[in-house]
């Protein structure tokens, strides 16, 4: 699978952040796609493969189950945690992009919401049994990244999980452009939030060429 063209996402980032907004770019990258989603490099219409493998390596009952989807982009991971059963809520920053999720699933269970992930709603405090979370930390410079995996730590529920997955790299390695990999002392930081570790990956992804990538789970107790 090759992998897709971020030049666009990229010159909008930087400009965003040159203006000290690191979340603006999202919804202008939204905005400038107009009606066309392959102008949007994670969007691939479909459940996002690494959760599906997750999904498909931990089969469990997840009918009434709480489900919060972080950064939902067109709402594809979102539909499927709803389509086994799970309440969903599913939030983006871009308002842009939740009205394109609603427009595509029109008759959804999901409650699509724009929300920051710098600054979650009071009520989701430990209110999710799963979150998942995809491509979204990776995108979000190192100080706010922090923010909001504290944020994200803080929504899980007693007994709940939540699954990251991000772009790999060592400490040494060059940060290059967004989307910026992490290093693994950023996930093993959701220790020192309550959570407590579960399942690691490190792993080569189908892209060509390939990408590293961490999966990971993470428990509040």
């Amino acid at each position: 699978m090759p992998q897709p063209d971020r030049t666009l996402a990229r010159r909008l980032a930087e400009e965003s952040l040159a203006k000290g907004d690191a979340l603006g770019w999202f919804d202008a990258l939204y905005q400038a796609a107009g009606d066309d989603p392959a102008a949007i490099p994670w969007a691939d219409l479909a459940v996002n493969p690494h959760l599906a493998a997750w999904l498909a390596s931990n089969p469990r009952d997840w009918t009434g189950r709480h489900a919060l989807v972080v950064g939902c982009g067109l709402g594809d991971d979102a539909e499927e945690l709803a389509r086994r059963g799970s309440v969903v809520t599913a939030f983006d920053v871009s308002p842009r992009a939740i009205e394109w999720c609603r427009q595509r699933f029109a008759n959804s269970q999901v409650d699509y919401q724009v929300a920051n992930a710098l600054s979650l709603p009071m009520a989701w405090l430990q209110a999710f049994d799963l979150i998942v979370e995809i491509y979204t930390l990776q995108a979000l410079p190192s100080e706010p990244r922090a923010v909001a995996a504290a944020q994200l730590a803080a929504c899980v529920a007693p007994g709940g999980t939540l699954l990251i997955v991000a772009r790999a790299r060592e400490a040494n390695e060059d940060l290059g452009s967004v989307p910026w990999p992490l290093v693994k002392s950023e996930l093993d930081a959701f220790q020192s939030l309550g959570l407590v570790a579960g399942k690691f990956e490190d792993f080569l992804d189908d892209e060509q060429p390939p990408v590293r990538r961490f999966r990971a789970t993470y428990r509040r107790p």
